[in-house]
């Protein structure tokens, strides 16, 4: 009988791609569902030729120097790759993949879940009623921004920005937009293309990020440009916190220049700014843009799908590295 390849699975994984790991691969499951440090992600990934891991764990370049020589490829849960440092990946010889195009919708519905949320007050009328402070109702009680027919700005225009974009028109939103490269015609409908940032930015009521993790992107929403946005804009970032200068953020938002912001995406995650915390006009959620049962299944296939291939001597589907 040939041997399994071993993986390690560094977090809990939906039941059914645990499933499917054990079946194929020697798993080496996260029942516990601990967050490893690199010490122990290093040991534990000890004869194994695989890792699978999400964006919690880290690995740096010197995680990578130090993994263990049989470990081939990292086969990422998460569309996002910026918690590897790819430079060293390639140095060492460890392909790395990612899960792209299966958690587009979730990212999306999330989304417009901030976007209205933060506009409408949401966080702040959920703990007026379980804390019991709701009194009265009056004309002037938590007036909000609506929503509808105002213009969105959608900074990344990839397979998340185009949905949230399908889904902003449902809500009569004219829709203005900045990728690296402009859509086909087909693909960009009534969309407006901004050949730079700044360009987009004064058209923005809303503005929402679903660009990746850059040189070029890291702090792109920073003091300056956060000024460019007109006055009383609402902020959306479900992409990665590293996106936006939180400095810059929390003056925005206290000066007034953002009426709101709903965030899904920190800097130093878990530990969220408190400032942010601490400010009303924030809508805030803990990193579940793609927490839907059918999105996160959907994210271990194609993790595995990645594996499979790599296994079966093919270049993977999604290889990044």
């Amino acid at each position: 009988m040939t041997k399994k390849p071993a993986v390690l699975v560094t977090r809990k994984l939906p039941d059914a791609v645990e499933a499917r790991l054990r079946r194929d691969y020697d798993a080496r499951l996260n029942p516990d569902d601990t967050l490893y440090s690199s010490e122990q992600l290093i040991d534990r990934a000890r004869g194994a030729q695989a890792v699978l891991p999400c964006h919690t764990e880290h690995f740096t370049a010197d995680v990578i120097r130090r993994l263990p020589d049989e470990v081939k490829i990292i086969a990422n849960f998460s569309v996002g790759f910026d918690h590897v440092d790819i430079a060293a990946a390639k140095k060492k010889g460890i392909v790395v993949t990612n899960t792209p195009g299966v958690l587009s919708d979730a990212t999306a519905e999330l989304t417009m879940m901030l976007m209205i949320g933060a506009a409408r007050r949401a966080g702040e009328g959920e703990r007026l009623v379980r804390e019991g402070k709701w009194k009265d109702w009056s004309p002037a009680f938590m007036v909000g921004t609506q929503f509808t027919g105002k213009r969105l700005g959608i900074v990344g225009m990839g397979r998340v920005g185009q949905v949230v974009a399908k889904r902003a028109r449902g809500f009569d939103m004219k829709i203005h937009y900045h990728d690296a490269r402009r859509l086909p015609p087909g693909q960009e409908l009534d969309s407006v293309f901004h050949d730079t940032v700044e360009d987009l930015l004064p058209h923005c009521d809303f503005l929402t990020i679903h660009c990746n993790v850059t040189p070029e992107t890291r702090g792109l929403m920073n003091a300056r440009r956060f000024a460019l946005l007109p006055e009383g804009a609402v902020f959306v970032n479900a992409a990665r916190g590293a996106i936006v200068d939180d400095d810059a953020l929390v003056a925005a938002l206290r000066s007034g220049r953002l009426r709101a912001a709903g965030i899904d995406a920190y800097n130093h995650e878990p530990d969220v700014d408190k400032r942010l915390i601490g400010l009303a006009n924030t809508f805030l959620m803990p990193h579940i843009g793609s927490a839907t049962a059918e999105t996160r299944d959907a994210m271990g296939f194609r993790a595995l799908d990645n594996l499979d291939a790599y296994f079966a001597g093919k270049t993977p589907r999604d290889r990044v590295a």
